[in-house]
């Protein structure tokens, strides 16, 4: 993925295009980050002494809903398919929450630093493309920015970075969705 903008596309129905494009890839996202919080719950809220990230988890999990939601209605409104990808990248989230959060809390918390991370940068990126050209989608896109933020910062407040062999599980994390991304747009 690219921090530049894209030029919207020539002929007739590019723009059409491109905001399925945009809605396909930001709905497998969300969809993807309900995926990890609750596979991380899952581990982390069936062990003894982790109430309080649990706790945590399940304030990002309800924040990252509600934007799944906007996103389902704007692909029902659009008339816009979800990404084929969907069934794999189910499993995939869940698993990747699941893994981080049996490495530790630390571990779960660089999981949501990675992710959250590539996201804002990918938000970014939209909303200066469509500034000028759906202001309020752009608006939609710039407040749920603002709350993928929030979680990354809470994440690196609880201590993300001190996760053992946290470049190598970050690095690896932020691949994955930059990779996540390019192929939702596409299928």
């Amino acid at each position: 993925m690219s921090d530049k903008p894209v030029p919207p596309r020539p002929g007739q129905g590019a723009g059409g295009a491109r905001l399925a494009e945009i809605l396909r890839v930001d709905h497998a996202g969300e969809m993807a980050a309900v995926q990890i919080y609750r596979g991380q719950r899952a581990v982390l809220g069936a062990a003894r002494g982790h109430e309080r990230i649990t706790g945590q988890l399940a304030e990002m999990e309800a924040d990252e809903a509600v934007h799944l939601a906007r996103f389902d209605h704007l692909l029902t409104e659009h008339g816009v398919r979800p990404t084929a990808m969907t069934p794999f990248w189910r499993v995939a989230a869940f698993a990747l929450g699941a893994g981080t959060a049996l490495l530790g809390d630390k571990a779960a918390h660089a999981c949501t630093e990675a992710v959250e991370d590539v996201i804002e940068q990918h938000y970014a990126g939209q909303i200066a493309e469509l500034e000028g050209r759906d202001p309020v989608l752009a608006a939609e896109l710039s407040k749920f920015r603002d709350e993928e933020l929030a979680h990354r910062d809470k994440a690196l407040e609880e201590g993300a970075r001190e996760a053992p062999g946290y470049p190598v599980l970050a690095a690896v994390i932020r691949a994955g969705c930059k990779a996540a991304i390019k192929i939702s747009e596409k299928l």
